[in-house]
């Protein structure tokens, strides 16, 4: 029984070190945030590190698709508004102290 214990114990130490989480880390889900912003970059169709203008290009492409007048309707539109929304509330705010 120790023996179990001792390898048990030596492959968590060895998955910590390899991977930087415990094992039992990996059976605990993305957060609720981190699903939404993969979502929103998924409706966008957008990289996880995509600038602003980015981020506005393929709303304004999206919005352009899924407009009531283009036959969408007014939910998509504001699926897309939302995940804009989000992914540029995320972006980090610009320094304007830099000379």
């Amino acid at each position: 029984m120790w023996k179990f214990a001792l390898i048990a114990l030596l492959a968590s130490l060895a998955c910590k070190l390899v991977f930087g989480k415990w094992p039992w880390q990996f059976a605990q889900g993305k957060s609720t945030r981190a699903q939404a912003l993969f979502k929103a970059r998924k409706l966008l169709g957008v990289r996880e590190n995509a600038t602003r203008q980015e981020v506005l290009h393929a709303h304004k492409q999206l919005i352009a698709m899924v407009h009531p007048d283009k036959g969408g309707t007014s939910e998509q539109v504001h699926e897309a508004n939302a995940a804009r929304d989000l992914l540029i509330n995320e972006l980090p705010y610009p320094s304007h102290d830099k000379p």
